[in-house]
């Protein structure tokens, strides 16, 4: 008897710095959204494509959800919410290692009226014992139904296969929305943004990540083969911009050694980093600023 292909869309939901990029990474068996120590990494609506022989799996990695302070975090609250809308299940992550906290409370709230099955994931297993693990799993039943509780460690992979496993349980029969080798719908210039940005909050600190933005301005092939990439980071103030760019441009340096190795292997040629600092006053509060980079509504 032929097997019935099943897909649908799947929504990744959680308060900041859960692990949902690390965990769609590795659900994708590929880099696709960057990933920090950092709240509030992920900005955009991210889709990732997971295929396999009888299943096609979409799903949208989404900014932490949180109550926003600027005009980007409601743009980033937006995308969250959006990606409730029309889905066919909700991943509602949560880190096994923290505390219950009001984060986490928010997200529940706005939970309450997605009719679609809600899976408890409970993340970062690998951090405690058995039994701690249970009694988180016991206080978040108590709030809640779950239509399933998977307890997984994104970043080992531990479990993971059995959340895809009840996940092709979940899904109706249907379509192959996207080709098999499509794994996001993210453009080239965006993922090679995305990338010189981790790099920036792995050595920046304080108020200094979240007033990053990065911008392709070109990308060329050129003669010699090598893609000519170059990018503008903003920052809101001259004192961010010299931490950004370090002493006698270290920091800029070393951000363009780390993320050019990755953008080469995404390109699958030779590039050439060519980063400018620009400052752009309160940029997060600004609409036109947002369309720039990026940060628009669908």
């Amino acid at each position: 008897m032929e097997s019935v292909f099943k897909s649908g869309f799947v929504a990744v939901v959680g308060r900041p710095n859960v692990g949902k990029s690390t965990l769609i990474n590795q659900i994708i068996k590929q880099k696709v959204s960057i990933v920090s120590d950092k709240a509030q990494t992920t900005r955009n609506k991210i889709l990732c494509v997971h295929t396999d022989e009888d299943s096609q799996i979409i799903f949208l990695d989404t900014p932490g959800i949180h109550k926003p302070r600027h005009k980007l975090g409601r743009f980033m609250d937006e995308a969250a919410y959006g990606a409730l809308r029309d889905i066919d299940a909700v991943l509602f992550l949560i880190a096994a290692d923290e505390k219950r906290g009001p984060g986490d409370m928010f997200v529940l709230e706005k939970l309450q009226n997605v009719k679609a099955p809600v899976f408890l994931i409970v993340n970062k297993i690998d951090k405690l014992e058995k039994e701690k693990v249970l009694h988180v799993i016991g206080e978040y039943s108590q709030l809640r139904k779950f239509n399933s509780v998977i307890p997984l460690s994104a970043l080992k992979g531990d479990n993971v296969d059995t959340l895809v496993g009840e996940l092709k349980k979940t899904l109706m029969p249907g379509p192959k929305y996207f080709p098999d080798d499509m794994i996001t719908d993210q453009p080239e210039r965006l993922i090679v943004a995305e990338i010189v940005r981790e790099k920036l909050l792995q050595m920046t600190r304080e108020e200094v990540p979240h007033a990053l933005a990065v911008y392709v301005d070109e990308m060329t092939r050129r003669p010699n083969d090598k893609v000519y990439t170059r990018l503008t980071v903003y920052v809101e103030r001259e004192s961010q911009k010299r931490i950004v760019v370090g002493k006698n441009g270290g920091v800029l340096k070393e951000i363009g050694k780390r993320a050019r190795t990755e953008i080469e292997h995404l390109l699958g040629s030779s590039v050439f980093l060519d980063i400018w600092v620009k400052v752009k006053p309160d940029w997060r509060n600004k609409t036109s600023a947002l369309s720039e980079f990026g940060y628009t509504k669908e």
